[in-house]
């Protein structure tokens, strides 16, 4: 355990952190590139809210916990600066994308614009000790809460009245993200909050009598619907939750509710695993008919990654040796298949096979987050196993 920590340490400090510091960072104009080629080559200027909020919070946590690099606490400032000036409207409704040079390209239509400004400000206060940051922080916290029933506001495509469905993704980012910036919250609305957001996740979103799987999208009383959205799973978004919820049982000191998310994790994997090819499948339709997404069967990164975090939690805190069995399994997977060996950071999208489908390493959806998030995530926590042994 101990060596593999350290390769988890390495391959951050070493190849990834500086892939993104060098080939990221614009100094003309504030902000970062993501959508860079193989060799971190800049193939499009448009710079998106969320993975601008994801690189500034990297950096600030990296500072704030790991080591106070300079280089880091720059990065992540001139990042925050940028998403200060030109990210919102001036009343902190966050743009999806933006320019290269900061003029707004599509409207503020996407809760995590804002849920990943609110954690990029959070840390960025912590780094600095500035008070406005800290308030942007509270004040977009605010925004997304009052969000909750209907996330995307007048952006909403649905018909009104007709099939309302509430989805998990807000519920279950918001697991993370009441903890990101607990030193900014109230202590009694801390927890109000943490209890809300554990009954979503585990009550209404997990679903006992389909065997403990989770899925996408319920009803607004709670009950399942036989529909495209209804019937959709993402085994690697319920198994990032299981994670955040593994911290807050932490936490809380619920043995119960770590276990129940141990349990989970495990189920998800049964149940998304290619027993044919290996790798975690993207979406699946619970009754097994045909999704609505093409990419179904595709290998994400975030998924294999997202999925090793929540299996070494798991281990470290219930000592459970299928939790660890299941690792090494999708540790092995993860890093012959994403892993670029001849150039730094990874790939993120292969197709069932396990073959490279885009030679880039970041793009519209994938920024500097989930592998250097994981990264850090899978080191620290076998840190602690070795630490208790």
């Amino acid at each position: 355990m101990k060596e593999l920590a350290l390769k988890y340490r390495d391959e951050l400090l070493e190849r990834v952190l500086p892939f993104w510091l060098e080939k990221s960072q614009d100094k003309e104009y504030g902000g970062y590139f993501t959508c860079l080629d193989r060799r971190g080559g800049v193939f499009d200027t448009d710079k998106f809210i969320w993975l601008q909020g994801r690189q500034v919070w990297m950096f600030s946590m990296l500072y704030n916990k790991v080591e106070r690099r300079q280089e880091w606490l720059d990065c992540a400032l001139q990042g925050g600066e940028f998403l200060r000036k030109y990210g919102h409207d001036g009343n902190l409704n966050w743009y999806f994308s933006l320019t290269r040079e900061g003029r707004p390209l599509v409207e503020p239509y996407n809760i995590f614009s804002y849920t990943f400004a609110t954690m990029a400000f959070g840390q960025l206060s912590l780094a600095t000790g500035n008070a406005e940051y800290a308030d942007i922080a509270k004040r977009t916290f605010d925004i997304v809460l009052s969000k909750t029933d209907n996330p995307k506001g007048h952006w909403n495509k649905a018909y009104p009245g007709t099939r309302n469905l509430k989805n998990f993704a807000l519920p279950m980012i918001l697991c993370n993200l009441a903890l990101e910036i607990e030193p900014l919250l109230d202590e009694d609305f801390l927890i109000r909050t943490i209890d809300t957001c554990i009954h979503e996740v585990m009550e209404v979103f997990l679903r006992p009598e389909l065997g403990g799987i989770i899925v996408e999208n319920v009803e607004l009383d709670g009950s399942l619907s036989d529909t495209f959205d209804g019937r959709l799973l993402n085994p690697g978004h319920a198994i990032e939750a299981m994670w955040f919820i593994m911290d807050l049982g932490e936490r809380l000191g619920r043995k119960d509710l770590i276990e129940k998310a141990a349990q989970t994790t495990l189920r998800m994997l049964e149940y998304g695993w290619d027993k044919q090819y290996g790798g975690i499948f993207y979406f699946m339709d619970r009754l097994g008919h045909p999704t609505q997404q093409l990419e179904w069967d595709q290998k994400l990164w975030w998924v294999h990654i997202e999925s090793l975090i929540s299996l070494l939690k798991a281990y470290r805190l219930t000592g459970s040796q299928e939790s660890l069995q299941w690792f090494e399994k999708i540790h092995d997977y993860t890093w012959s298949h994403f892993r670029d060996a001849e150039y730094p950071e990874w790939w993120g999208y292969l197709d069932r096979r396990g073959q490279v489908l885009l030679d880039l390493k970041g793009g519209k959806w994938k920024g500097c987050f989930h592998v250097p998030r994981g990264l850090y995530q899978c080191w620290q926590e076998l840190e602690k196993i070795n630490a208790n042994r």
